[in-house]
């Protein structure tokens, strides 16, 4: 029997439309030249972004609607969602939302405690997850995926990758990979606990790019304006 082919998803992915450099278009661009079979955009607390992006790759890019949620205990990503999840809730009532929305629940970078950056935390261990974040590409976040490699058999069967990019060189530098090429192959690999999470290329200048910009939009008081934007934004839901 001939194997099924392995595709490689990004599915961790941030764009302008809360705290990401690229557009929409960018991203799309960026991950077709790197050959990726597909990607999530999971931006703060909003699927409009991932629904911009999904009309800006056509036919050309498969795009799975995400959001990382902000919980009261740490970050949250639904993936294969139908509309935005409500920030500022407890962790468990969000897995329950977007599970009844029919998607999937992944703790983002579970044990990382970094700036803006942040996981539950044991607090989320025993809930119905998915799948656990176990490499996320973050700068500064290799202990924290150490962490989570280790404990991942108390979270969930299956895990993922994804690069977290908040600037476009970073697309791609980690990815979930899975048998099958499309987007309904990755949902069935992530029930069937068959993903892998991969670091495709070192890139410490990306990190070190990634990581400047988050210093100057945090000195400059932008990241601040972003996330009392997102939380009004949250409010009128």
């Amino acid at each position: 029997m001939t194997p099924r082919p392995q595709g490689a998803a990004d599915i961790h992915i941030h764009t302008t439309y809360t705290d990401g450099a690229p557009t929409p278009s960018e991203v799309v661009a960026r991950a077709i030249e790197l050959g990726l079979d597909l990607i999530a955009i999971t931006d703060h607390d909003s699927v409009e972004g991932a629904l911009a992006t999904a009309e800006s790759a056509g036919d050309r890019l498969e795009v799975v609607i995400g959001e990382e949620v902000s919980t009261r205990q740490g970050h949250v990503l639904g993936l294969f969602l139908t509309r935005t999840v409500a920030a500022g809730r407890d962790v468990w009532d969000t897995v329950e939302e977007i599970h009844a929305l029919g998607g999937l629940a992944i703790p983002a970078h579970p044990y990382l405690v970094l700036g803006g950056a942040r996981g539950v935390g044991e607090r989320g261990i025993g809930l119905a997850w998915d799948a656990i974040e176990v490499e996320n590409g973050s700068p500064g976040a290799w202990l924290a995926n150490r962490r989570a490699r280790r404990a991942r058999h108390l979270w969930a069967s299956s895990e993922t990758g994804g690069s977290d990019a908040h600037i476009l060189d970073a697309v791609g530098t980690v990815v979930t990979m899975f048998p099958g090429r499309s987007a309904l192959d990755l949902r069935a690999a992530i029930q069937s606990g068959t993903t892998q999470a991969m670091r495709r290329r070192l890139a410490p200048l990306v990190a070190a790019r990634t990581l400047t910009r988050s210093v100057v939009r945090r000195l400059s008081g932008e990241a601040d304006r972003e996330r009392a934007t997102r939380g009004m934004r949250a409010a009128r839901r």
